[in-house]
């Protein structure tokens, strides 16, 4: 490469698109390790050993997705339907009942999927359960806010919830002392077995890694077809 002399344009083109690709490639990785580290919490953290109901967000925090077991009865009358599809894209929804514990404080369970042609309770006598049960499942926390821009606005009037807002639920029915963490029901079946629990998608993606050799192989094309270039003009 003896007597190499760089083109202006092309230097001024390609070096920095090649940081910027060599930039998202590290960005990708430090991705990945914020992933792996999610996903070894999560999973320590359905492996742990089951705990009680936390009664507020700073004892919940750190213990989302632990087992949790809550003994009480459902308020069947105040049925929530947060919009899903089930795993095979049929759409549903998953149906979240309030429970009343021992000490009056009510915590939201979600129940599991159902069908849409399930929504109204009559299709579903079987599993309106009205005695005291126990119930066990994962703790879960709801978002702080809404999760994007692409959800929709939950619809209160409608009963047709799009994430679960639990401050706006309790306006919109009335819960008061509704806890601020809610339960994922496990897969113990239900009476007609609707509602289907234990469909938690616990699972996270993890494409990081992919990404990253994606635009590491971008840069290092770019620099080839640089050198390259560069090579045929000097036989010219």
């Amino acid at each position: 490469m003896s007597g190499f002399r760089p083109l202006f344009w092309p230097t001024a083109i390609s070096v920095p698109l090649l940081l910027v690709l060599l930039g998202l490639g590290t960005w990708q990785l430090e991705r990945l390790q914020w992933k792996e580290g999610l996903i070894a919490a999560r999973a320590a953290a359905i492996a742990a050993p089951p705990i009680a109901v936390p009664r507020d967000l700073a004892a919940a925090r750190g213990m989302e997705f632990r087992h949790v077991a809550a003994t009480g009865s459902f308020l069947n009358d105040k049925e929530i339907f947060l919009g899903a599809t089930d795993e095979g894209g049929e759409t549903g929804f998953h149906l979240l009942t309030p429970l009343r514990l021992d000490d009056g404080a009510l915590l939201l369970v979600d129940r599991g999927w159902l069908p849409g042609n399930r929504k109204d309770p009559a299709t579903r006598a079987a599993g309106q359960l009205s005695a005291t049960v126990t119930v066990e499942g994962l703790l879960r926390i709801g978002p702080a806010q809404r999760p994007n821009w692409f959800v929709p606005d939950n619809d209160c009037a409608r009963n047709y919830w799009f994430w679960v807002e639990g401050s706006a639920i309790a306006r919109c029915f009335g819960l008061d002392h509704l806890l601020p963490v809610y339960m994922d029901a496990g897969p113990a079946p239900n009476p007609g077995g609707f509602p289907k629990g234990g469909i938690t998608r616990t699972a996270l993606p993890n494409d990081h890694l992919s990404y990253a050799i994606t635009w590491f192989a971008l840069a290092a094309g770019l620099v080839v077809v640089y050198v390259v270039f560069h090579l045929q003009q000097r036989r010219e």
